[in-house]
């Protein structure tokens, strides 16, 4: 069961923007997320917005997805220009879900054909579609990359057959230098995601993952500490206690040696989870979000924010089609950001940056308000002191492990 969205306000039915989403858009940057919400196997661990083919019932069609989507593409269109917003080409894509490549490649394809048509793609433009490991053969990525898609993020998450169980992911591990062969030879460039601290899952285990995601010499890598969530089967499994809650320890051990290991391997971090081998293999539709750039988002649950506006969409894919069918916005709800909000969203998404915060931009200073909290840091450890004298936020390896230590030191 994915968590329930947001309390906000209600979306006009034809999708409108306030005015103030206008304000300063020619200068930032644009991109497009389009949410593709089936899988053909829940996860036990996973609480996104996704559906297997049994729960999806009856009105939701997969066939149909495509032309679903691109019928918010078209409403977008028209409502960011109605709202005065900037017309900007298209810097980033990202598909993801869910498993995007259950859908044919020819599907992935119109959608992206769709935002080019509507926008424009910017020149060296990101896109990137997520994929499950069984999910591809090397005649669907060559059809992907001749549409455009420059990039495939492989959901690895173990090389372990024991965690992946627990996991309930269905893939052969053994698969994965296959796929990532297939996508080299399309030309794309290759992501894997990796899960740490599976209950049951031993040093032993991560080291044997990250080494095996190191050996496919990925362009990028994504190592996220589980959650566990409510709501899910694991979550169930924990309550009743069939597996053992994850230990902050073993996952401090775990994210330690994954920066061990991917650095030695030349894969440096830009933000907390995520390494890449160069910073033009960074994900740059994720720093968009980091960054606090505007983004349209397409499908059912998918979020969206433009100039300070954030909405998000009706959850179900049966909701969300029958919305466009009728010409009306699937927005389920909104909220207009004001200033405090702004800023405290700034600080939180910035401080994971390699790149580092800037306390008060432009000013190379500590503002008074943060003096006391910085000092403390220092003191602790957590940010580095010579950058922290010049009012720019950047976390040392413990900070990183203790990231949202910062982030209230810097927000309460």
């Amino acid at each position: 069961m994915s968590p329930a969205l947001p309390a906000g306000d209600p979306v006009p039915a034809d999708g409108a923007l306030p005015a103030s989403a206008a304000a300063g858009s020619a200068d930032r940057a644009f991109g497009v997320y389009l949410h593709v919400p089936f899988c053909r196997v829940r996860c036990g661990y996973c609480d996104f917005n996704t559906y297997t083919a049994t729960e999806l019932g009856g009105g939701a069609s997969q066939a149909a997805y495509a032309d679903t989507a691109r019928r918010e593409i078209d409403l977008a269109a028209g409502v960011l220009a109605g709202a005065g917003v900037a017309r900007r080409e298209v810097s980033t894509v990202f598909v993801g879900g869910g498993t995007p490549t259950l859908l044919p490649a020819a599907d992935l394809a119109a959608m992206l054909t769709h935002v080019r048509a509507t926008w424009g793609l910017a020149d060296g433009a990101e896109v990137t579609t997520e994929a499950n490991p069984d999910s591809v053969t090397p005649a669907s990525l060559e059809e992907l990359a001749a549409a455009g898609f420059t990039r495939v993020s492989f959901g690895m998450q173990s090389a372990v057959p024991h965690v992946l169980a627990t996991l309930d992911r269905t893939h052969d591990p053994a698969r994965l230098p296959d796929v990532v062969r297939w996508a080299r030879d399309a030309g794309l460039d290759v992501s894997v995601d990796l899960i740490y601290g599976t209950p049951g899952e031993s040093a032993a285990d991560w080291r044997t993952s990250l080494e095996t995601a190191v050996a496919l010499e990925p362009d990028h890598v994504s190592a996220y500490a589980l959650g566990i969530e409510p709501g899910t089967k694991m979550g169930a499994q924990v309550r009743r206690g069939e597996l053992p809650m994850p230990d902050d320890d073993d996952a401090a051990l775990k994210y330690e040696a994954a920066d061990d290991v991917l650095t030695a391997a030349g894969l440096a971090w830009y933000e907390v989870s995520n390494f890449a081998t160069t910073p033009e293999h960074a994900c740059r539709h994720n720093l968009n979000y980091w960054r606090g750039a505007d983004w349209w988002g397409v499908g059912p649950g998918a979020h969206s924010h433009v100039g300070g506006v954030r909405w998000w969409n009706v959850k179900h894919p049966r909701a969300y089609a029958h919305r466009l069918d009728q010409g009306m916005s699937p927005g389920a709800g909104h909220e207009v950001l004001d200033d405090t909000a702004r800023e405290l969203e700034r600080v939180l998404l910035g401080v994971r940056l390699a790149e580092g915060l800037e306390l008060a931009p432009g000013t190379g200073r500590v503002p008074e308000k943060y003096r006391e909290a910085v000092a403390g840091l220092i003191a602790e450890g957590l940010i580095d002191m010579p950058a922290a004298r010049a009012g720019r936020i950047l976390l040392t390896r413990r900070g990183r492990l203790l990231a949202d230590t910062v982030v209230r030191a810097l927000t309460d």
